[in-house]
């Protein structure tokens, strides 16, 4: 067996076994009465030999990772009272073997004496053995998160002791044997995840009335919740959600213990005004920690006596409902809340002020809704948020450059809403953002700052049907790790840059309806994209055929009429030589033609300039012969030029025009004074390809 920790290190004849770790002896005949390595990190397998120790009362094997299958020699352990190999890789079916041999032997002695069944955890297969109903002393049954099948077996209802039945997380069927729900000891009734049907009764409070824990969640279970269920005054946590439950959600003014009430995903309500009654009689809960309803058919608005709630309270899911009004400013007295879910609702007016008051408020969810006015800039002070998302309302202004103090963000989502003005830049200044920032479908203006670089953990960014402009930053090539880039429906002009060739993870790019020219980058072939769109742009040249680009419903370049060549589906016309040639070679050609022409000019003009110097000069001293007019213009070279004026200096400035300027040279080697006048240079890109 490994023995990672060592907890096995002193089992070895050199002291008594009853000093060993783990095993407990009784005082009077040092036997081994209780066997207790929990939380061990044992690997192995459970040896048989533990079969022969007869006084063991308890085995705790809990949260190891022991395998193969229970050894049915357990069964002769009669005086056993616990047996708890929860958390563990157990194989197998509950070995009736085991059983059976335990079973009997507990019929020999005078009384049955096990109290507690353990196996959660395993990977233990078929049905819940009917001999369990033999076990008359057994208290608790803890079997979730196996793989169980078939019904609970009526023979349970031998087990007038039960008091915890635990089975989550199987694959239970039928519905819950009705003697379960007469069995008024229980105080944990627990069958999550399972395939259960049927309804709850409605006397449930008053047969079941020590119940603390009630877990029926993800099953298929109807009808409407109990209204007796607040009778059961000790329960402390209620969590039915996602099954079909219907109707008014019942008073649980008598549940002054609940801690949890989970009835989220369900058909309960009617979109009434009265369907939040049960509301008003959860105020001054004070252990109220969870109240997740969403996902139902709820109407109504939010009382104002929120403000009543337990101060313990952390999370409130009312999303996905029909609630109406606006939200109380009491909330910000829940100042304890670490999620605030009122998502997809009918929620109308401002985000009161107030909620800056919930400091430890991680999850913000207020999509979906009608609201209007402004972020409240003092959203900034909410240090610990980590999700926003106010997508799908009404609001108006501009971001609050304040989100940029939340160093704790993962998730930003403000996208169709009505916001206008520039991003601020210190919302890239957030690397703590991983999942998205999603922007889009505002009026948002301006081009994108350079700071987006810094989002080097971010999966997503969308910002998407805006009014951004200039060209798309080559520091967006920083964030390796973006799985997908919405850049669609804006203005932004230029070429694609090559810094978006690191964009190892991205899977999803969308250029489309914006300015872009030049060609369209070899890289993206070498992209792991499953879509990129590039249509109705300004994009020319020939289409790649590898990547992405084989894959016609994968990729859309339409809209782009300067474009020839990719697979048949494009449609698009073949690539001559020569569009071929002038889309690689057509942008070097006409910066070098630029650079040329203004050189050139340059000569023509400091010529002319001799020229009329020479037949100045010819008026006072004499006639000049035609070789003494050619020798000087073939000897007046560029190079000539820059030395005459200093590389053209400031210091040789003479003046400045609407067309260039003029500077005073001196040629070598004969001291003539000259005037040179150089064109006007290019202010941008665009002059370049001028002709």
């Amino acid at each position: 067996m490994n023995d990672p920790l060592g907890k096995l290190s002193t089992w070895n004849e050199s002291s008594h076994f009853c000093k060993w770790s783990g095993v407990i002896c009784g005082v009077r005949h040092q036997r081994v009465v209780e066997l207790d390595l929990h939380d061990a990190q044992l690997d192995g397998s459970l040896s048989p030999y533990a079969g022969n120790l007869s006084f063991l009362r308890i085995i705790n094997l809990r949260n190891n990772s022991l395998s193969h299958t229970i050894p049915p020699e357990l069964g002769r352990l009669f005086r056993l009272r616990e047996l708890d190999f929860s958390y563990n890789t157990l194989t197998g079916e509950i070995q009736l073997t085991f059983l059976a041999a335990l079973i009997y032997e507990n019929l020999m002695s005078a009384t049955t004496i096990l109290m507690l069944l353990g196996f959660t955890k395993n990977n233990l297969v078929g049905q819940i053995p009917s001999s369990f109903g033999n076990l008359s002393s057994l208290s608790m049954i803890y079997g979730g998160r196996n793989n169980l099948i078939g019904s609970i077996p009526d023979t349970l209802k031998n087990l007038n002791k039960l008091e915890q039945l635990a089975f989550g997380e199987n694959n239970l069927t039928g519905t819950v044997p009705p003697f379960i729900y007469n069995v008024s000891s229980l105080t944990i009734l627990s069958l999550p995840v399972n395939r259960i049907h049927g309804t709850l009764p409605l006397d449930l409070g008053f047969t079941l009335p020590n119940l603390e824990i009630l877990r029926f969640e993800i099953n298929q279970l109807s009808g409407p919740v109990p209204p007796s269920v607040s009778n059961a005054s000790n329960l402390v946590s209620l969590r039915i959600f996602s099954n079909k439950f219907t109707g008014k959600v019942p008073s649980l003014s008598r549940l002054t213990k609940l801690q949890k009430l989970e009835i989220d995903d369900n058909m309960l309500g009617t979109g009434e005004d009265n369907d939040l009654n049960f509301l008003y009689t959860l105020a001054n809960k004070t252990n109220l920690q969870y109240v997740v309803i969403s996902d139902n058919n709820l109407g109504g608005e939010l009382p104002e006596l929120l403000s009543n709630f337990s101060t313990k309270l952390r999370k409130i899911g009312f999303g996905r409902n029909q609630i109406r009004g606006t939200i109380p400013t009491e909330i910000g007295n829940l100042v304890n809340l670490v999620a605030l879910g009122l998502e997809t609702n009918q929620l109308t007016g401002n985000i009161p002020s107030s909620i800056v008051k919930l400091q430890s408020l991680g999850a913000f969810y207020l999509n979906g809704n009608k609201l209007s006015g402004t972020i409240p800039s003092s959203v900034g002070n909410m240090s610990s948020l980590e999700t926003v998302n106010l997508r799908l309302n009404h609001l108006q202004g501009s971001i609050p450059s304040s989100l940029g103090n939340c160093k704790h963000l993962l998730s930003v989502a403000l996208s169709q809403n009505n916001l206008t003005g520039r991003i601020p830049k210190e919302m890239f200044s957030i690397s703590s953002l991983a999942l998205y920032l999603v922007l889009a479908e505002n009026e948002l203006t301006g081009s994108r700052p350079l700071e987006v670089g810094q989002l080097v953990n971010l999966a997503v960014l969308d910002v998407s049907n805006n009014k951004l402009s200039g060209e798309i930053p080559g520091t967006l090539g920083n964030c390796e790790v973006l799985e997908n880039l919405y850049l669609e429906e804006n203005f932004f002009q230029g070429t694609i840059p090559s810094s978006l060739s690191s964009l190892r993870s991205i899977s999803y790019l969308d250029l489309s309806y914006n300015n872009l020219s030049g060609q369209i980058p070899n890289y993206l072939s070498d992209l792991k994209l499953e879509y990129l769109d590039l249509s109705y742009n300004e994009l020319e040249g020939e289409v790649p055929v590898q990547g992405v680009f084989k894959n016609a419903s994968a990729t859309s370049i339409m809209g782009n009429k300067q474009l020839c060549g990719g697979i048949p589906e494009f449609n698009l016309t073949r690539c001559s030589a020569t569009n071929t040639t002038k889309s690689k070679f057509s942008s070097k050609f006409k910066l070098i033609a630029a650079i040329t022409s203004g050189i050139l000019g340059a000569i023509i003009l400091t010529c002319v300039l001799l020229f009329c110097y020479l037949r100045k000069k010819k008026g006072t001293s004499g006639p000049i012969s035609q070789s003494s007019f050619i020798v000087p213009f073939l000897q007046v070279t560029y190079e000539d030029l820059l030395k005459a004026t200093n590389r053209f200096s400031s210091e040789t400035l003479i003046g400045t025009g609407s067309f260039g300027s003029v500077y005073r040279g001196v040629l070598e080697p004969d001291g003539v004074v000259v005037a040179v006048k150089a064109p006007k240079p290019c202010q941008n890109i665009n002059c370049m390809f001028e002709y």
